[in-house]
């Protein structure tokens, strides 16, 4: 597709335009989300024409202008072609998640993972998702395992209204449970030892919540689904890193545990990662 993108922009671009075209872009229900550089911002119009001739399913294009930011982890979008809105509905394994781009963070990029983590839910598991977003992970979840309950946090309030339609939307009304507020007050005061799995999809907070996690953890233990990001060189290994650094600190809470998968869910950055670790605890002391 980014071949025909680029023929097709290839009469209406000069060569440093084109060299300097972000081969990648979202595309998320029927918005596209494009990036590109200052040299091509004048032209941004003219790319987003193309997309949308070489993605027929693609009825808005968006300008991202901004890194994701903030606690909501937000980007600054621009209209640029069709429509102009930030609401879709993407379809996902069959999932349909309702979003408002503007308001809500949302990722394509990680279907892959949802899935992956669908699959090692055991039947009548008891799962807290830290950071559920629109609820996306638990909703993949309810449809394609056997869980019993995902109880589905997030501290913003536009992005919980979502993910109650959502669950609406994909008839999995009795297995995810939306909550908003803080993960870390709502399993102080509501999850505590409750289970089996946790999943932390938010980099950014994944850290600083480790104990939560082991908070909502069962005694007996159970699995933690980290998600960070990593810089790392080239004589560096991104994931090693991210052990190295949680396994500090679970040593530090007193956690038993071993860590049997890790890998590079995508770069984000020269440099940078986007990493998964699964943990497995083994003996679990918070209370």
């Amino acid at each position: 597709m980014w071949r025909s993108l680029k023929t097709l922009l290839r009469d209406q671009l000069n060569p440093e335009e084109l060299r300097v075209l972000y081969k990648s872009f979202d595309i998320i229900g029927d918005i596209a989300i494009i990036r590109v550089q200052n040299i091509l911002k004048p032209k941004a119009p003219l790319v987003a024409e193309a997309i949308m001739e070489t993605h027929k399913q693609v009825k808005t294009v968006l300008l991202q202008t901004s890194p994701v930011l903030g606690e909501f982890r937000l980007r600054k979008l621009q209209w640029i072609a069709g429509e102009n809105r930030t609401e879709t509905v993407h379809r996902e394994f069959g999932c349909l998640f309702k979003v408002d781009l503007k308001y809500v963070y949302f990722s394509p990029r990680l279907c892959y993972e949802r899935m992956r983590v669908a699959k090692l839910v055991r039947p009548n598991e008891v799962v807290a998702n830290l950071f559920a977003g629109v609820g996306c992970f638990s909703i993949v979840m309810a449809r394609f395992s056997k869980v019993d309950k995902v109880h589905s946090i997030d501290i913003n309030s536009v992005a919980v209204g979502y993910m109650q339609e959502n669950v609406m939307l994909n008839k999995v009304k009795r297995q995810v449970i939306p909550l908003l507020g803080d993960a870390k007050e709502i399993v102080e005061k509501q999850l505590r030892n409750v289970a089996d799995r946790v999943l932390m999809p938010l980099p950014e907070k994944a850290y600083e919540y480790l104990d939560q996690a082991l908070i909502a953890l069962k005694p007996s233990g159970g699995y933690i689904h980290y998600y960070a990001f990593e810089h790392a060189r080239k004589d560096e290994k991104p994931v090693e890193k991210v052990k190295a650094r949680v396994s500090e600190k679970l040593r530090k809470l007193k956690a038993e545990f071993n860590m049997p998968f890790g890998r590079i869910v995508r770069p984000t950055g020269p440099n940078w990662y986007q990493i998964v670790i699964d943990i497995q605890i083994t003996s679990n002391s918070a209370v």
